[in-house]
């Protein structure tokens, strides 16, 4: 297997034009659950140009119908980049310190289940959450600091390669 970089600026300019709107391309997940997920697959689709077609464990969209359960849900994508060795991105599990933009933060509103997923769009201080910004649907949003969020657990993934 072979790796290319993944290609962070555009995954963030994918971000800056889709974070107010939704892209006709991919189903809207607003009503069923949120579209945050999905949101950020598609950004880092947009940095890595290529998709997992693996049947349950891998990572692509064909269409709203067919699709695989990381492309859209907020679990389902944290083991995917943290456990895929195939094609596709390929993410660790880090801290703050070590972030870069491009990369994934995953929110946990009650301390226990994950429920949101955000792509780091910028970074003017990563080692205050008041300067590490990000993108977002299901709460719309573009350079909006990850402090404006209340929320009680935050995981960091950084997108190391994406295997071809």
């Amino acid at each position: 297997m072979k790796n290319k970089p993944y290609n962070r600026p555009e995954a963030i300019s994918y971000a800056k034009k889709w974070a107010f709107k939704r892209n006709p391309n991919y189903y809207n997940f607003d009503t069923v659950g949120g579209d945050c997920t999905s949101f950020v697959s598609q950004c880092i689709y947009a940095g890595s140009k290529v998709m997992n077609y693996q049947k349950d464990i891998g990572w692509y969209y064909i269409n709203g119908n067919n699709k695989s359960p990381s492309w859209s849900g907020v679990e389902y994508l944290y083991q995917f980049l943290k456990n895929n060795k195939g094609l596709g991105p390929q993410a660790v599990e880090t801290t703050q310190s070590k972030i870069e933009t491009g990369d994934i933060a995953q929110l946990s509103f009650d301390g226990k289940q994950y429920g949101h997923t955000l792509l780091i769009v910028e970074i003017e201080n990563k080692f205050s959450l008041k300067g590490i910004k990000i993108a977002s649907h299901t709460f719309d949003s573009f350079g909006k600091a990850i402090s404006e969020y209340e929320f009680q657990k935050i995981r960091w993934l950084h997108i190391e390669k994406i295997g071809i």
